[in-house]
C-alpha cells in the first residue's frame, strides 16, 4: 500500500468520517484557511490514482468514497513506523513513547486492559 502525503491523509480522514462526499462537502470539513476547490479536487484525483478512493456520478457531481479502510491504513502506517524506527520491536516503541510522554504504569495498564477487551470481541 502506498504512503499518503499529509494533504492526502487529511482528505482521507474526512472521507473516512463522512463515508462519502463530493469535493464541496470535503472542502466544507477542512479548517480555515481553506484550500482552493481545484486543490482539493486534484488531491482527490491523486487518491483515486493511488487506489484509495473511487467515485460514483450523481448527475454532474462525483461522490467519492474510500476503498481503503482507516484501520487498514493505520495498521500499515504503524507497522512501517515500528519497522523503520524501532527495528520491528513494538516493545521498543512503547518504551520510547512511555519515556517521551511521561506515561505512568497505571496509564499503560489501562491501555492494555482496553487492548485486551478489543481482542476478546
Amino acid at each position: 500500500m502506498k504512503q499518503l502525503t499529509k494533504a492526502e491523509e487529511d482528505i482521507m480522514k474526512i472521507l473516512w468520517n463522512l463515508d462519502e462526499g463530493s469535493v464541496v462537502s470535503i472542502l466544507e470539513q477542512l479548517p480555515e484557511p481553506k484550500p482552493a476547490y481545484n486543490t482539493v479536487s486534484t488531491i482527490v484525483r491523486i487518491l483515486e490514482d493511488k487506489g484509495f478512493v473511487n467515485y460514483r456520478k450523481e448527475g454532474r457531481i462525483h461522490i467519492y468514497f474510500p476503498l481503503v479502510k482507516k484501520a487498514e491504513y493505520s495498521n500499515q502506517s504503524i507497522t512501517k513506523l515500528v519497522d523503520g524506527y524501532f527495528q520491528g520491536s513494538f516493545k521498543s516503541m512503547v518504551s520510547f513513547f512511555m519515556k517521551r510522554n511521561d506515561i505512568s504504569i497505571e496509564e499503560m495498564e489501562e491501555a492494555l486492559k482496553g487492548i485486551n477487551k478489543e481482542k476478546e470481541k
